[in-house]
């Protein structure tokens, strides 16, 4: 069952025409993110405690379905997908809530685990793989 996080829309969010600015939504699905592997009993910062390790982000995408607006009550389920032993993807729903709940996003990212220093692609962590492996 995929982790659900619940925020609400803040000012901060929004452009000038008074909507969810596009990349206000990945910042979003980070939170959620974070959130997910916090529940898991990972703390988030932990992953990049090993200086000679990154997990960049290789790629992103999303589909904007509805207009998000400042005060709009908000739930994003988050779920992971092992792609190889280097690397996940993390798949989010945003949800505009009321009677019933609208998709108003769906986004994808895909993250790598590499070395810092020359770049070569590296095995995820077992306690990362072991968060994962519960969403």
């Amino acid at each position: 069952m995929p982790f659900s996080y619940s925020r609400t829309i803040h000012f901060a969010d929004t452009d000038a025409a008074g909507v969810v600015f596009f990349a206000r939504y990945y910042a979003i699905c980070h939170e959620a993110y974070e959130e997910a592997i916090a529940a898991q009993g990972l703390r988030f910062g932990s992953l990049f405690e090993n200086a000679d390790t990154m997990i960049p982000i290789s790629r992103s995408e999303a589909k904007y379905l509805r207009p998000l607006v400042c005060g709009d009550k908000l739930r994003v389920t988050v779920r992971a997908e092992r792609l190889t032993p280097e690397s996940f993807a993390i798949h989010y729903e945003l949800f505009k809530e009321g009677h019933p709940e609208k998709l108003a996003a769906v986004a994808r990212t895909e993250h790598v685990c590499i070395s810092l220093k020359g770049r070569e692609r590296l095995p995820l962590s077992p306690a990362l793989e072991k968060a994962l492996a519960a969403l």
